[in-house]
């Protein structure tokens, strides 16, 4: 893992392989550090930036050799854009873009300019934060399972260290503490929604889970095939039935509070793979479903951090974990199911999983004590075409849950957009032969997905996070590599802090 610490010693007095400084748009004329580098190395920073090399654009990043001028051999120029619309979220994009030229020059070791980093309006804590999720979200690579890997994609940075001035030491530290919790547990759910199928069955995750939980003290239980059957939950195991490996539902409990009460619910879709089972989907890019399971994944992740940070709040992490695969015992699309809520459901279409096995989940939830509820699930290709791959779409029945939820994603720089939850569109999942189908054809098919959970949900505040479009980046960023993006992680981490601070209610 990736070091983030204070640095000890002046800035230009300690021996680096790089020196990261941020660039706005004042350029030299800004002063600060700037000026006194190009004096240092002999008028070069000038003459880069009238050159353009060194621009205040967002995602640039220019790196100049310093000739032994100074003792860091290079200082890693990185664009923020316009200093007054600057924010926490551009500090983690550039740490992240001045650590992946590092990267690229194997420089190991390297440090930072909090003055020339830090943004108007955001705390020092803050910035400690995001300086701490830039750096190791940046680093993070998924080695995979290749017998042989260029020496390039194995090069980390090791270590970075922070200049910054004394009065703000204590209260950035305590920013890289929460940082570091924090971007470790999304690179866990990268890695496990990352992991291949084959790899990483109902069973395995279930491991995974229970590892989080015994490191961090949590309370954990596993229901298996047989306490699913006794429990009623029908939804659940209807998906299970066609798969050789068994279904498994990890709960984990963390009281940070006194007493159980002011209960926050994350419920994650856990679809390890999904074929579409008899609704089979189209071979080209299955293999794209390995990622289905993105939705436990980010609670394991988030629950992960929690562990690390105690915050005061209860949390109830519900992950249903199932296999969708057609066979001669598989549901079918015809079939009526009997869920743990009570509702019966008409199966449309068995590539409508997801929202089966959360509606058993939600209600377990429910029975376990949760007062609140959040949901998130790789749930509908239809959000794509709303949303696209950059935000999250979201659904709820209450509106001030919905508020605290939409800041807490807001201090984590991750995008949520809320769509209608209207009772009309109950309407399209009205069956004649039962309380529901679990499908409601192609208009409005984010929202009709919501509208069946909401379902189970019931009067419980809840809010459902459709991460179909966000849980995957294809072409990689320098804060997100290709891959798994463990969005939605620091959401939730900020969401238990915020009712930590705040209480769930207010």
């Amino acid at each position: 893992m990736m070091r983030v610490e204070v640095l000890n010693g002046k800035l230009l007095e300690v021996p680096a392989d790089g020196l990261i400084v941020a660039v706005s748009e004042a350029g030299l004329d800004e002063g600060g550090l700037l000026p006194e580098l190009d004096e240092l190395l002999a008028g070069a920073v000038e003459a880069e930036w009238r050159a353009e090399r060194i621009t205040c654009k967002r995602g640039h990043a220019f790196a100049l050799h310093t000739m032994g001028r100074i003792p860091s051999r290079y200082v890693i120029f990185v664009g923020i854009g316009e200093r007054a619309k600057y924010d926490a979220q551009g500090v983690r994009e550039a740490v992240a873009e001045g650590l992946a030229v590092a990267r690229q020059y194997r420089l190991s070791d390297v440090l930072l300019c909090y003055d020339a980093l830090k943004a108007p309006e955001v705390t020092p804590e803050t910035m400690g934060q995001a300086i701490a999720e830039g750096a190791i979200l940046g680093q993070y690579r998924f080695d995979g399972y290749r017998s042989k890997r260029e020496a390039d994609e194995a090069f980390r940075v090791s270590r970075l260290s922070v200049a910054m001035p004394p009065e703000v030491r204590q209260a950035v530290e305590t920013g890289f503490t929460i940082g570091t919790a924090t971007a470790e547990g999304v690179n866990l759910a990268r890695t496990l929604t990352n992991t291949p199928a084959n790899k990483l069955t109902p069973e395995v995750l279930a491991q995974e889970a229970v590892g989080v939980a015994r490191r961090h003290r949590f309370e954990v239980e596993v229901l298996e095939r047989a306490d699913m059957e006794r429990l009623g939950m029908g939804a659940l195991l209807a998906v299970a039935q066609g798969s050789a490996n068994a279904p498994r539902l990890v709960v984990m409990k963390y009281q940070g509070r006194e007493t159980w009460d002011d209960v926050i619910a994350f419920v994650g879709k856990g679809i390890t793979f999904d074929t579409g089972g008899i609704s089979l989907k189209p071979a080209q890019n299955m293999e794209s479903m390995i990622m289905d399971m993105g939705g436990a994944a980010a609670v394991i992740g988030a629950m992960e951090a929690i562990g690390r940070l105690r915050p005061k709040a209860n949390i109830l992490a519900v992950t249903p974990l199932v296999e969708n695969m057609p066979d001669g015992r598989a549901y079918r699309p015809g079939d009526v199911l009997h869920s743990m809520s009570g509702k019966t459901i008409e199966v449309i279409s068995t590539d409508a999983e997801g929202r089966l096995i959360l509606a058993d989940a939600i209600t377990y939830a429910k029975r376990l004590g949760a007062s609140f509820i959040v949901d998130l699930a790789t749930l509908t290709g239809a959000v794509l075409v709303a949303l696209g791959t950059q935000t999250t779409g979201a659904m709820t029945n209450d509106a001030a849950w919905w508020a605290k939820l939409e800041r807490a994603a807001a201090r984590a720089g991750e995008r949520v957009w809320l769509l209608p939850s209207f009772d009309v569109y109950l309407e399209q999942i009205k069956s004649p032969v039962a309380d529901l189908k679990n499908s409601g054809g192609r208009n409005a098919g984010t929202i009709t997905a919501g509208m069946f959970l909401k379902a189970f949900v019931e009067e419980t505040p809840w809010v459902h996070l459709d991460i179909a479009g966000t849980a995957w980046e294809e072409k990689g960023t320098a804060l997100t590599p290709k891959g798994a993006s463990g969005v939605m992680v620091r959401t939730l981490v900020e969401l238990a802090r915020l009712v930590a601070e705040e209480g769930a209610a207010s």
